[in-house]
């Protein structure tokens, strides 16, 4: 195989602007809209550009064929359908022809970029099913097939994917070298240390002091924007190895640890894409190398993964302590080329005597090192990189992905405690809404519940069910505040209010002594607890704040007032004239609307006192008749105070001019009408929790 292109300043600086183009004459670049007309128009501009080169006689465009022209095409109409699809931003396309050189036939590089870098790279099986008739691409396999190598480039606002198509029959008047031994001996499909063995390198130590001085502020500053706000440790895991490589190391795997479990190797990446596979394969046979405790988050040498060298000492003594580890065998393979602009690597001549830290020698195929992802104290896993062809790791090398490794770790301790807490709170969540609502004859309902934030316990609740002996109870409310305490108010007043209307109690005085048990003592205990689990929870807070029961007794009890609609419902006989009774009253709640079949909207109750705010208040209802077409639409605060910078939703009657659009829509249509507006209104998301239901006469 061809050694992988060098990432030269067209990949790392913004290829979108034509001041980072490679020259002009084999060069072409568009910009193109993230929407479905994206890959037609890339595949044109594609076909024009060979069409152009070829004409001119550049360097290497006699080498074009059609099946070239075809892997072109394909390629591209890949890359860009997984820009359109998977990111949704506009997509950006460069084509550049590849002179010749010693170890590389002449190559056309494409590079398709999207301003979502945060997002995952798909990676489909060819054979996965995309649902809902949407285009998700054939995934990145089909590129890895058509190429001679590709990869991805992250930059702060910018991911880059990348592949080179080799132009077979154009090259320099050299005899071959060890690249092309390597590409016949992958066409030949050899054993993994002879596809991956290494090509000669030339020495760029020029640059590492260079790229250092220049960009390790701006590295770090990048790497962190990226690790900001990540929540899932194998994504934090994919994109501390996809910026580490190229530009620091030529591969670099990721293990992760929790307590009690074996470490799990949670990403491997190479520069070259066929050789993660590989490469994989050969770390998973073995546990990550045991780092000594002394060690903490430094570099530690270790030995090159695959091969069977001799004992390895533990490197902190100054010693070339791994010297001798390498070889040719096992996995002494895993290689690399020229970096970026940035480090790479340095050849024998360069290497001096490190007596002040530890000697990261690893030997003829090129140095190892492995770091501890430690946070609190607490040992989350292991990062291990290595570079091909190098004697050692510089000291500005391995300090400065120290310092990197500890924003890894730290960004993985974030997301485990957040995924703790989701998990919690989704738990929590289950537990306070009923699994299911009750069917009411005569009478088609919908919902729709989106909680404020992933995996936070909200404050709304609702519930449908079985009342007196005939009738059938509703309930959308909403406890002030949220988290632990609106929760535990939450999981007392869904009982309270059960137990209240089967004992056959008319709809105000439900309220009533609903308000009452409120005001209670009783409820007192549970606040405590709740309480008691936020104060815990930030224990490890400020230094000097007060924990455990001093912060419970100066922690001050939360007011427990909120607002309820509450409503039961009876399915008239037809003798009666048929339909459905309601009769309900809203407590400080947003007053229901009821749509008529002609487009009328009215208001269906009057707003009344908040529950839990003061004593002997008496709670009135309003009762009414839901006719065949009638729709009773219950909402909470969330959907009418939805805010589009000055404005909210409800202001001017918005919420009734919405639901008036509605005629002739069942329950589940105009709920999804209702949601869709409430969505359109602002481009921000909710800062609410949204409730919503529907009670359609049928």
């Amino acid at each position: 195989m061809g050694s992988i292109p060098r990432q030269r300043k067209a990949t790392f600086r913004s290829t979108h602007l034509r001041g980072g183009l490679p020259d002009p004459h084999s060069a072409a670049w568009t910009s193109l809209p993230g929407n479905p007309l994206a890959p037609a128009a890339a595949r044109r501009f594609v076909r024009a550009a060979l069409a152009e080169w070829t004409g001119l006689g550049l360097p290497g465009a006699d080498g074009f064929t059609d099946r070239v022209a075809d892997d072109a095409v394909i390629l591209v109409n890949e890359l860009v359908t997984n820009a359109v699809v998977h990111a949704g931003t506009n997509v950006e396309l460069v084509c550049h022809l590849e002179e010749a050189t010693e170890d590389d036939p002449a190559a056309l590089v494409v590079e398709v970029s999207d301003h979502h870098p945060a997002r995952v790279v798909r990676n489909e099986p060819g054979g996965s099913a995309a649902t809902g008739g949407h285009e998700f691409g054939r995934g990145l396999h089909l590129v890895a097939a058509l190429s001679a190598c590709w990869g991805v480039t992250y930059r702060t606002g910018l991911k880059t994917v990348w592949a080179r198509i080799a132009i077979e029959g154009v090259l320099p008047a050299v005899s071959p070298g060890p690249a092309a031994d390597a590409e016949q001996a992958l066409q030949r499909g050899l054993r993994a240390a002879e596809i991956l063995a290494p090509v000669p390198r030339r020495s760029a130590r020029e640059y590492d002091s260079d790229w250092i001085n220049r960009g390790a502020l701006s590295f770090l500053a990048e790497a962190s924007d990226l690790l900001t706000g990540q929540f899932d440790e194998d994504m934090i895991a994919a994109l501390a190895a996809q910026l580490l490589v190229p530009r620091l190391a030529d591969w670099c795997a990721v293990w992760l640890e929790e307590e009690g479990a074996a470490p799990r190797l949670a990403r491997v990446w190479h520069q070259r894409e066929s050789s993660v596979e590989e490469l994989g394969r050969h770390l998973e046979k073995e546990p990550p190398p045991a780092l000594p405790e002394s060690a903490r988050g430094g570099p530690v040498p270790v030995r090159w993964p695959g091969v069977a060298g001799p004992e390895e000492a533990d490197g902190l003594d100054g010693t070339d302590a791994a010297e001798g580890v390498g070889g040719t065998d096992g996995m002494g393979g895993i290689d690399g080329t020229d970096g970026p602009d940035g480090l790479d690597v340095t050849d024998g001549s360069d290497r001096t005597e490190d007596t002040d830290g530890p000697d990261r020698t690893n030997g003829a195929n090129g140095a190892a090192v492995a770091y501890r992802l430690i946070a609190g104290g607490r040992r989350l896993g292991t990062l291990m990189l290595g570079r091909a062809a190098l004697t050692r790791f510089p000291d500005e090398v391995t300090g400065l992905v120290e310092d990197f490794v500890r924003r890894v770790a730290l960004a993985v301790a974030a997301a485990r405690q957040y995924t703790r807490q989701a998990n919690i709170s989704h738990v929590l969540q289950r537990a306070l809404l009923p699994g299911q609502m009750a069917e009411i004859p005569g009478v088609e309902k919908a919902l729709v519940y989106e909680p404020r934030g992933q995996g936070v316990a909200g404050g709304d609740f609702y519930d449908v069910f079985p009342g007196a002996p005939g009738s059938w109870s509703f309930s959308l409310g909403d406890v002030q505040g949220n988290g632990p305490e609106a929760a535990v108010v939450t999981g007392l007043v869904r009982p309270w209010l059960r137990l209240l209307a089967r004992e056959g109690r008319a709809v105000g005085e439900v309220l009533g002594r609903l308000n009452g048990l409120l005001l209670d003592d009783a409820v007192e205990a549970a606040e405590a607890t709740a309480r008691m689990a936020v104060v815990s929870a930030g224990a490890s807070g400020a230094p000097g704040a007060p924990v455990g029961p001093l912060a419970l007794r100066d922690a001050a009890p939360q007011p427990r007032f909120l607002s309820l609609l509450y409503g039961e419902l009876v399915p008239l006989p037809p003798e009666d004239g048929g339909g459905v009774r309601c009769t309900l009253a809203c407590a400080g709640h947003p007053l229901p609307l009821v749509l008529r079949p002609d487009g009328s909207v009215r208001p269906a109750a009057g707003s009344q006192m908040l529950l839990g705010v003061l004593d002997d208040v008496t709670y009135e209802s309003e009762t009414f008749v839901l006719q065949a077409g009638d729709t009773l639409l219950c909402v909470t605060d969330g959907v009418t105070e939805r805010r589009s910078e000055r404005r909210m939703f409800d202001d001017a009657d918005g919420l009734a001019a919405a639901l008036g659009r509605c005629v002739g829509l069942s329950a589940q249509g105009v709920a999804e009408r209702i949601m869709r507006e409430v969505h359109d209104f602002s481009p921000t998301p909710p800062d609410d929790d949204l409730a919503l239901l529907v009670l359609q006469a049928i």
